[in-house]
């Protein structure tokens, strides 16, 4: 079995922490959407090792990176997941605290769901529907943004039902919402040519069209809590939902997701590229807390195992949807050889 340690190296990482007391437990924060995949590892990690199981934590990808950012020593995490790439502004603050080496591992796929109870009629959406019933502003129809005017989704399209619109989301420290904004919002809007053609000539003007959601209570945010959200889909039949895949598959019973583009949700065609809001979902790892945090690169070998994120791995049944052989061994080399990151 494996032994729990302190090394030298970290006593002197406790000593620079302050008044901090030494910690024998991986801490995790971040992505509400990789949350049930890094508490299935830490579970199993607890259960077949002498370590203790990490305590993880449903931050948001943005609450998460901020935290783990704010510097190194044992009263910061130890890793972050988080449902979009670190941003480069984000790389920055963590070296400005210090946290200067930071190991990046992509984990799989994730497909962002429109989902509604199963009480109701599943919806068949395009990116052009969500943009317009969304937007904080909107084309109107001559080459000008007005306040968003739709209230019901046959509104936005004659073919939708008319029920009011009320999308219940993640918070802007979600990056689910991140993802949602560029994946949805961004592909309906770059349905308008003349707003399409903004991205090239005022990028700033651009990206206040397409990401800005509205603001009148059309879009509820939910909070961080993605299983809260589908209680309240069940309360409110005539709601909509955005949330990770791996919560629509837990949850069939209760939900179903939208058609996007014709295409529904389903893992093999968000595997295979066909479903049009999917994104790659990552954790990463403060290096200097290797060695240090008891536990540490053993984890890493625990997510990074066939047994774990495998086609036929115990992540699968919980939603993750896995990556292709090659990419899987590329970024297993890059987590146990714990590579620095490249932006």
């Amino acid at each position: 079995m494996l032994k729990r340690v302190l090394t030298l190296a970290g006593l002197a990482l406790v000593i620079g922490a302050g008044a901090a007391e030494a910690r024998d437990q991986i801490r995790i924060v971040g992505s509400s959407t990789v949350f049930p995949f890094s508490t299935a590892v830490a579970e199993r990690f607890g259960k077949t090792t002498d370590f203790k199981t990490p305590v993880v934590e449903a931050t948001g990808s943005g609450g998460g990176l901020k935290l783990f950012c704010a510097g190194v020593g044992v009263q910061h995490p130890d890793i972050t997941n988080s449902s979009r790439r670190i941003k480069a502004s984000e790389v920055k603050m963590c070296a400005g605290n210090g946290v200067a080496e930071i190991v990046e591992v992509k984990i799989g796929y994730d497909g962002i769901v429109i989902a509604n109870s199963k009480k109701s009629p599943q919806y068949e959406l395009t990116l052009k529907d969500l943009f317009l019933a969304l937007a904080k502003d909107v084309p109107d129809g001559e080459g000008k943004l007005i306040p968003n005017p739709y209230k019901t989704w046959k509104d936005v399209n004659p073919d939708l039902p008319a029920a009011k619109i009320e999308v219940l989301g993640p918070p802007p420290t979600s990056g689910t919402r991140d993802a949602f904004v560029e994946l949805a919002l961004e592909g309906g809007c770059k349905r308008f040519d003349w707003i399409k053609a903004l991205s090239k000539s005022d990028k700033n003007q651009y990206k206040a069209i397409c990401h800005t959601i509205r603001e009148d209570g059309a879009y509820v945010e939910a909070g961080e809590n993605d299983n809260l959200i589908v209680q309240k889909l069940e309360a409110n039949p005539d709601a909509l939902g955005v949330f990770g895949f791996s919560f629509l598959d837990q949850n069939s019973d209760k939900v179903q997701g939208s058609k996007i583009e014709g295409v529904e949700p389903e893992f093999d065609l968000i595997a295979e590229g066909e479903y049009p809001v999917s994104r790659p979902l990552y954790f990463y790892v403060k290096k200097a807390h290797v060695g240090v945090i008891p536990g540490m690169a053993e984890f890493l070998a625990e997510f990074t195992s066939d047994k774990a994120w495998g086609e036929e791995g115990y992540l699968t049944d919980k939603g993750l949807i896995p990556m292709p052989d090659d990419e899987r061994k590329e970024w297993t080399a890059r987590a146990m050889g714990l590579a620095p990151l490249a932006m």
